[in-house]
Order: structure tokens, then C-alpha cells, then sequence
């Protein structure tokens, strides 16, 4: 079973950001007193008592007009209620309850999802007694709390782990390779999907959105069984374009944590968007391995140096993920997309594959003896003496050194530039790790 998904909603400004970093134990969402300041969705991994859950937070969008606020709020909503096995619902229990709220619970209500109302900013037992008013809103669960101080959350956490699905770890665990087809609305996902299956699986049509849901396919290629999942993941009647985004997020992220395998799908008219970059660092950061496709390529008007340009673009602007392999195809004329496919699983290989640790040192020890990491800050020198491949996943190199909190991070992306130099690994992130010896 899936990692059971936990989404916080509410009106802007009640400290959704603010719980979002609690939970999961970071600044990653920027939190401030002026309503409207998340704009990108987050979505990250808490940890309670042992037990993993994704959380995601729906961020506070602020548009000019009060009609489109309600719209936007409702349909946050609407898609955390489709999406999510739990719902956080924020109020703010020093402002009281205002109409956005009572509209927000009573779409809860009327879902079948477990939900919790979570009434902050209530710094000590006194201020909690204003939790009370908010059981009018007809949540069963209420619970009085302050994100920013974690008073009552450990509580509610205990309770929160009882509404949350077990993950039952299946003996027959699936090794198929899968293969999350990602990127913008209408670059192709669908099209190519369809195009490998060799028939109709998704809806295809010119307009933003159509397909719905994630759809899982199986894909027989040569004997072998390869799930596709095609995360187009747009609802074609959302009115608010920040909600079309959130809702593409909530799939894309998903998509990636469940696959071994990240093709980013980028329109060849286009190419590489901000939107893109977001997908690129969020495969990075859960080292999977990374493909860039450049789809409609039949539609581009080519001489002999347009690939090998249209590439280097590319690579300009992915700077250090420079490893990443990029293939040109067209889903509409099927050129080129089952070369993808056996991209994907040379990728996997190389995610898989392990360096003996003899013949890590002696290649590796002599390049780093001809170019040593920079002295400390009072003059002694740093000597790496021992590396070493650990990780099951994906590919983890411990370096054993002296004083390796001297070592800079320019030195660290050298070592990883080494060990690609040597071994290989296209389009699969690394962890450089250096130890104390």
C-alpha cells in the first residue's frame, strides 16, 4: 500500500505553512503574516511514532477578487477531499469563525473523508477555551493547538495515527520498473503513453487538463512487464489556474515518490519551463533516476545542428544536474519512444549498480592525492584515506576523512564529477556523504 497522504487546508493566513513545518521538520515553506505568501504547493514527509505519511500543503492563494478567493479556497478543497486520506483543517482561533470557514467545513462534511479541525494560534490552556465556538462548525474532532509552539500536537498526532491506513509490506513485493511519465499540461503525456500501449488508455484532446487521474498501465515489452504512469493529472471544469498547478503537484509528486524512474516530458516549442525545474529538483531530491524527453519533435523545423543546440540549451539551464540524459521523440509518430523505454532501464541499471570498494580506491585515491581537498582554516592538511558504496536504492558514497566539516561543498561536487568521470551512473542522483574517520 501507498504512503498514506495527509493534506492541510484552510483560509490564508491561519498558520497552515507554519504547521506544514512542524510536521515535517523543516522551513521549507516561507511563512509570514501577510495572507496570500505560499504560492508554490509543498509537499513533504513527516515522521510520528515510527510511522512515515506524505503531507501537503494546499498554501494560501490570494486573488483580487473576493468571488474568486471563495473559488479558489472551495475548490483547494474539493481536490484535497479527492486526493487525501486524512484532511488537516486550519481555522484561526484568535479571529474567530468567518464565512470561508463554514463553507470549507461544510464541503468536509458532506465528504466521506476523515478530517480534522485544527483551531491555532491558542498559546496556552486559556486562550483554548475559544475552541469551542468552533464545534458549531460540525467536525467531530477538534483539537486546540499553536503550530508555532507545538503545544497540543503531540497529542493529536497520536490521534491523527489512528485514521491513517496501515502500510501492509507485501512478501511478493512488485520489482517491475516504474516509469512516471511527468510534466506540464498538454506536452504529450497522454499521447505518449498511448502510443507505447498501442491503444487508447488516456483521453487525448488539444485542451489543458483532460486527463483526470493518474492511470497506472502495464506495458509487455519484450516479455518483460513496465508500469506506466501517466500523471496528467488536470481537471478540465477547474476554474483557478493556481488550483490546476496544486492539483498537478499533488499527482506529479506522488507520481515520483512511487516510481524508480522520472521522465520529464518538455514541448520541443517550449522547452525547459520554470515549472519543469520544480520537477527536476523533487526527482533529485528522492534520487530517482531522471530523463528528459523533448517531445513533438516532428514539429520542429531541423538542419543537422538543431538537436545538439536545442541539448546544450537545455543543459544550460540544469547547470549541476548535468548527468541527466535527453532524448528527442515524437509520441504522435512514435519516433524514437521505445528507445525511451530502454533508456529507462539502462537508467534503472545504473541506479542498481555497485562499485567493488578495492576498485573504488584504487582509481579514485590517486585522482583525489593529484587534487586534495583545501587545508583547514589553520593550515593542517585533509587527507581522504577510504571510500566506500553503500545503499540499496540508489547509489551512496561514503569518503572516511580528517576534519571533514572543513571540506566545502565545491570539493564535494568534484567528488561526485570523479566517480561520474569513472563509473558512469547517467541520470541517476548520488549522495556524497564524507565521514569522519
Amino acid at each position: 500500500m501507498k504512503t498514506p497522504l495527509v493534506v492541510i487546508v484552510g483560509r490564508p493566513n491561519v498558520g497552515k505553512s507554519t504547521l506544514f513545518n512542524r510536521l515535517t521538520k523543516s522551513s521549507d515553506a516561507i511563512v509570514d503574516n501577510v495572507s496570500g505568501v505560499t504560492r508554490d504547493r509543498l509537499y513533504g514527509e513527516a515522521d510520528w511514532n515510527g510511522k512515515k505519511f506524505k503531507i501537503m500543503d494546499t498554501g494560501g492563494y490570494v486573488p483580487a477578487s473576493t468571488d474568486l478567493f471563495e473559488i479558489a479556497i472551495k475548490e483547494q478543497v474539493e481536490i484535497a477531499i479527492e486526493e487525501a486520506d486524512v484532511i488537516l483543517f486550519v481555522a484561526d482561533g484568535r479571529a474567530g469563525i468567518l464565512p470561508v470557514d463554514i463553507d470549507i467545513a461544510g464541503i468536509l462534511r458532506s465528504s466521506n473523508k476523515k478530517s480534522h479541525l485544527l483551531v491555532n494560534k491558542l498559546d496556552n490552556t486559556e486562550q483554548g477555551l475559544n475552541k469551542s465556538e468552533f464545534y458549531s462548525l460540525g467536525i467531530k474532532s477538534v483539537w486546540d493547538i499553536s503550530a508555532l509552539s507545538g503545544r497540543n500536537l503531540g497529542d493529536f498526532l497520536d490521534d491523527l495515527l489512528v485514521d491513517l491506513p496501515e502500510i501492509i509490506e507485501d512478501d511478493d513485493e512488485d520489482t517491475r520498473l516504474r516509469i512516471a511519465l511527468v510534466g506540464q499540461p498538454n506536452v504529450g503525456k497522454s499521447s505518449l503513453t498511448n502510443a507505447l500501449l498501442g491503444f487508447d488508455r488516456s483521453i487525448v484532446t488539444n485542451i489543458p487538463g483532460t486527463t483526470r487521474d493518474s492511470i497506472d498501465s502495464v506495458l509487455k515489452y519484450y516479455g518483460e512487464e513496465i508500469v506506466l504512469v501517466d500523471t496528467a493529472g488536470l481537471r478540465k471544469k477547474a476554474r483557478v489556474k493556481e488550483n490546476l498547478e496544486f492539483y498537478s503537484n499533488v499527482r506529479t509528486f506522488r507520481a515520483i515518490a512511487d516510481s524508480q524512474i522520472t521522465v520529464l516530458i518538455v514541448d520541443a516549442e517550449l522547452g525547459l519551463e520554470k515549472q519543469d525545474q520544480k520537477i527536476i529538483d523533487e526527482a533529485v531530491r528522492r534520487r530517482k533516476g531522471l530523463i528528459i524527453a523533448v517531445n513533438k519533435w516532428d514539429l520542429i523545423e531541423k538542419d543537422t545542428h538543431t538537436a545538439k543546440k536545442f541539448e546544450q540549451e537545455l543543459r544550460d539551464k540544469l547547470g549541476s544536474i548535468d548527468y541527466c540524459p535527453v532524448i528527442f521523440i515524437s509520441a504522435l509518430s512514435k519516433q524514437r519512444i521505445y528507445k525511451l523505454i530502454d533508456l529507462a532501464k539502462k537508467v534503472q541499471e545504473e541506479r542498481s549498480k555497485k562499485i567493488n570498494t578495492s576498485e573504488l580506491n584504487d582509481i579514485i585515491l590517486p585522482e583525489i592525492s593529484n587534487t586534495p581537498p583545501p587545508s583547514t582554516p589553520n593550515g593542517k592538511e585533509i587527507k581522504i584515506k577510504y571510500i566506500t558504496q553503500v545503499g540499496d536504492k540508489y547509489p551512496i558514497f561514503l569518503f572516511f576523512a580528517n576534519d571533514v566539516k572543513y571540506i566545502p561543498d565545491s570539493y564535494r561536487r568534484y567528488l561526485e564529477k570523479l566517480i561520474r568521470r569513472h563509473f558512469g551512473f547517467e541520470g541517476v542522483p548520488m549522495t556524497i556523504s564524507l565521514k569522519d574517520k
